[in-house]
């Protein structure tokens, strides 16, 4: 499988100081809720709402299809169709991706949220999240592990915040990297047509698989389970994305051609996904603000069993790649790609599914925060470890 074209495809100055970026955001997004409320407040009113209830952030949505869309245009599908050739590192890609790692997330999630640090986080502390997407409960009602409550006029459900941390991790758990990886292979020298390949099947996979299984983790969890919201979100923050960029990659290679598609459109493009990735997070933090100044370790209670997570799944991705003798150009994106999570979706999903201001949404966005260091110091460790795989051309 021929390798991508490599010119200026480095880390960028954007990718390489992600986690500067994304700590800016978070001072400025705290800064914003305290000194303007009101516009934080007014922008996540703007909404699509059905049956009186806000489905579809406007902001938010338009952030997450400039976040997407440049991932998705950058997919070619003839590549798709040739993994065959390379059914041995795909399958374990998918196999880790998910048969184990979804599942592997709830158990450690709960491990240390429900357990470990639950004195920490708050027996009793509760998290108010949106009501699920075409349901009218009456307050009071219960639902799964939430009740129904009032609050500024707007019936929400009130959900034990440990719970709504793990919702975040699950959300996190079934989204596998379809974007940052991209760099993360390059960067380790791996194999980038196996790296796109699966890029394109986790894409595809996503559109299969994401909502059954967030759905029944969620249901084990005993939280609510939005089933139309869960579908909704991605066809708004997947398929869309992943349709516009497979129309507009092909009209754009027939009228300029693919030097021109690759050398200036998508060099144009680098930068949107991240820019809006930092607006999200302005966003997200200018309600989250109040929380974590009132409780700063809770970024380290969430941020820990992400991090053993993240661990574990490379470790079980490149110890299974060199036990079924892979080349180390495909053992390095196999086992990365599961590692990394797709955080992208997963910041829409729980924005989508439980709100802005929802312990959900702050979880995935402490998967953006461990995120770029941890795959940096993965990258230097691959490199290092080269040597423990067969040599020959993937």
């Amino acid at each position: 499988m021929g390798d991508m074209e490599q010119s200026g495809k480095g880390i960028g100055f954007f990718e390489r100081y992600l986690t500067v970026w994304v700590g800016l955001c978070i001072v400025g997004g705290i800064v914003l809720g305290k000194v303007a409320p009101g516009i934080a407040t007014k922008l996540d009113s703007m909404a699509i709402y059905v049956n009186g209830a806000p489905v579809v952030s406007v902001p938010i949505a338009v952030c997450l299809f400039f976040m997407m869309y440049p991932i998705m245009v950058k997919i070619d599908f003839a590549e798709v169709l040739k993994a065959g050739k390379s059914i041995k590192p795909v399958g374990l890609t998918l196999f880790i991706n998910w048969a184990i790692k979804p599942f592997t997330m709830y158990a450690i999630a709960v491990l240390f949220l429900g357990t470990l640090f639950l004195g920490f986080i708050g027996p009793d502390a509760v998290d108010h999240v949106k009501m699920p997407f075409g349901l009218d409960l009456e307050v009071g009602a219960v639902y799964g592990e939430g009740t129904v409550v009032m609050q500024e006029g707007v019936k929400v459900l009130q959900v034990p915040l440990w719970r709504s941390y793990l919702a975040g991790c699950i959300l996190l758990g079934i989204a596998p990297c379809t974007a940052m990886v991209l760099v993360w292979g390059f960067l380790a020298k791996g194999n980038d047509g196996h790296t796109l390949v699966m890029v394109a099947i986790n894409s595809l996979a996503m559109l299969l698989l994401y909502g059954p299984l967030g759905g029944f983790l969620l249901g084990v969890g005993r939280l609510p389970v939005p089933w139309q919201a869960l579908l909704l979100s991605i066809g708004i923050y997947v398929a869309l994305p992943l349709a516009a960029g497979y129309i507009s990659r092909r009209q754009i290679i027939g009228v300029k051609g693919e030097v021109w598609f690759k050398e200036k459109f998508l060099h144009v493009l680098t930068p949107i996904t991240i820019i809006a990735l930092l607006v999200t997070l302005v966003l997200l933090f200018s309600f989250k603000g109040e929380v974590i100044l009132g409780n700063p370790l809770t970024i380290l209670w969430i941020a820990i069993p992400l991090t053993i997570q993240t661990l574990l799944i490379f470790a079980l991705g490149y110890i299974a790649a060199k036990m079924l003798k892979l080349s180390y150009k495909d053992a390095a994106p196999s086992a990365m790609i599961g590692a990394s999570n797709h955080f992208e979706v997963a910041i829409a999903t729980s924005t989508m599914l439980f709100g802005l201001s929802s312990g959900a949404a702050l979880a995935t966005v402490v998967g953006v925060l461990i995120e770029v260091p941890l795959m940096l110091g993965l990258v230097k460790f691959c490199l290092k470890t080269q040597g423990w795989f067969v040599t020959r051309d993937s």
